[in-house]
């Protein structure tokens, strides 16, 4: 369900120089007045050769932002626009970030060092460039629970605190500030065909999309590199969705600008694990409609894959673009299967077996009010649970999990040893409070490992 860190040698290569001056702005990092090194994720620092950088030589590149060997001379602020909360947008661009590098991982792949609170850029507008503490602690927090639960997800890869007092809206303050870097298979968003779109660049949209296919997709471009594009798009953003759900996640903001074209799900604002099986929750405040809500986001990714076959049709018709669309609800539902059967750990009975699993799964949480880290857990490896729910519609899903085997055998004894491991609200507002209040990092870090154990469970190693 997702890829695990190995060892490998530093290879830089900065392929995004290739796209030009028109995909992104050279830009000047902010000069912070402290770097106090409070996260680096060594694991995945490992598959991109950087574990051996000392904590001052880490500051340096990742608070300072002194350039990577024979990487990006000068970080760039990738353009784009794009539909938030489905109103187009084109006065938007990396407010707040840069693609600081560019480098391959132990598996060969393209990957992109990234920031988050690295201070202003052309497309800040009103805003002041920074990022809160907390922000960053929230998404270590979601990318590591992600990661275990088999999401393609960013990696959180390195948070700095900076120092400086920030003002915000919708927590106290003043706060303190850090800075983000994350690791991505990319930061090409939809967001960047609709911004070549808007401008009518028909030569510019077919250069990004060769260098979609051929550094991001590893394809060499066909008759119609348009639809390539976007049925592999289709096909990985379907597994983003089908994930989503399977892990109990809602991402919260799920615009156009915060698809990228890898499926991989990064930029973590107001993001929460729904405690239950209800379609209906959100995470954002200001979500006042529940566009982005837990059982409407493959909705939404279909929508964004919408905008991005709009986007496409300068250089494709589209019969092929449609046809690529209408590929996603059935991969979405097939994803769905593949991703809940591998969460509770039983091998495939056939697809209409498998089917009726998750039907009845579905109902039965929903029925019995079973939560959801709960619900797999306990039935981890086709194990009836002990647990005392009730109900027609759970004993309907009993009796169907009753013909499924394990993958595994014998059992791990995680599953039998540990109480279900989540990230409900409530968890993640104490880890925050503790820092806050005591400046105790100990929570935290007593999380992530526990985590990181859920994940080496799920993947029975």
């Amino acid at each position: 369900m997702n890829v695990n860190p190995s060892p490998a040698p530093y290879r830089a290569d900065p392929k995004i120089t290739s796209l030009g001056d028109k995909i992104g702005d050279p830009v000047r990092p902010a000069d912070f007045p402290d770097a106090i090194l409070r996260y680096r994720n060594d694991r995945w620092a490992a598959t991109v050769g950087l574990e051996g950088l000392s904590d001052a030589e880490w500051i340096e590149h990742f608070a300072r932002f002194k350039p990577l060997p024979d990487n990006l001379p000068q970080p760039l602020a990738l353009r784009y626009h794009g539909h938030q909360f489905r109103v187009y947008n084109p006065d938007i661009g990396d407010g707040r970030g840069f693609l600081l590098a560019q480098l391959r991982d132990h598996l060969g792949r393209l990957l992109d060092l990234g920031t988050k609170g690295s201070g202003k850029t052309p497309y800040s507008r009103d805003g002041d460039g920074r990022l809160t503490l907390k922000g960053a602690v929230r998404e270590i927090l979601a990318t590591e629970m992600l990661e275990a639960l088999g999401v393609e997800t960013s990696k959180t890869f390195s948070v700095i605190e900076t120092g400086e007092e920030l003002s915000r809206n919708d927590e106290p303050s003043p706060t303190r500030s850090a800075v983000l870097v994350r690791l991505n298979h990319s930061h090409i968003r939809i967001g960047a065909f609709q911004r070549l779109a808007y401008e009518d660049d028909a030569a510019m949209i077919d250069r990004l999309t060769r260098y979609v296919l051929i550094h991001l997709y590893e394809q060499e471009p066909g008759e119609n590199p348009a639809a390539q594009l976007l049925n592999g798009a289709v096909e990985r953003i379907a597994q983003q969705a089908a994930s989503f759900m399977v892990a109990g996640f809602v991402h919260g903001v799920l615009n156009s600008d915060n698809i990228n074209v890898t499926g991989e799900s990064f930029d973590y604002g107001p993001w929460r694990f729904n405690p239950n099986w209800d379609p209906r929750f959100t995470a954002a405040y200001f979500d006042h409609q529940g566009l982005y809500a837990f059982g409407r986001q493959a909705e939404a990714m279909h929508w964004n894959l919408a905008q991005l076959a709009i986007s496409l049709r300068l250089i494709s018709e589209a019969p092929p673009l449609v046809e690529a669309l209408e590929r996603f609800p059935a991969l979405f539902q097939a994803a769905i299967v593949e991703r809940f059967l591998w969460r509770l750990g039983v091998a495939s009975k056939g697809i209409e077996t498998d089917r009726a699993l998750v039907e009845a799964g579905e109902r039965a949480m929903i029925d019995a009010a079973i939560p959801i880290a709960d619900f797999f857990h306990y039935h981890r490896g086709g194990l009836q649970s002990e647990r005392g729910y009730g109900g027609e519609r759970y004993a309907s899903f009993a009796e169907i999990l009753g013909q499924f085997e394990p993958v595994a055998s014998p059992p791990m004894p995680y599953w039998a040893e540990n109480e279900p491991c989540s990230m409900l609200i409530d968890e993640v507002e104490a880890i925050w409070q503790a820092i806050a209040t005591g400046d105790d990092w100990a929570p935290l870090s007593c999380k992530i490992d526990a985590v990181r154990r859920f994940g080496a469970a799920l993947r029975n190693r």
